[in-house]
């Protein structure tokens, strides 16, 4: 029983001490936004952008049409 119970409090404390050592070296800081984030937040800006430079070569294109006839 003894053997039993220091083998089960000896791989806590293993489990413990390697938690701690590892802590944060997959994640780094929390608060900040990861690379995938990042990517998708840099897509959806030129998205947004190219729509409203189509929109306004459409309007433009448009207006064109309009003074031509």
């Amino acid at each position: 029983m003894g053997r039993l119970l220091a083998l089960v409090l000896g791989l806590a404390a293993l489990a413990f001490a390697a938690k701690v050592m590892l802590a944060g070296t997959a994640v780094g800081n929390p608060a900040a936004p990861t690379q995938p984030k990042r990517q998708l937040d840099d897509v959806r800006a030129r998205a947004a952008q190219l729509g409203r430079e189509q929109q306004r070569a459409a309007d433009e294109i448009a207006r064109q049409s309009a003074a031509g006839q």
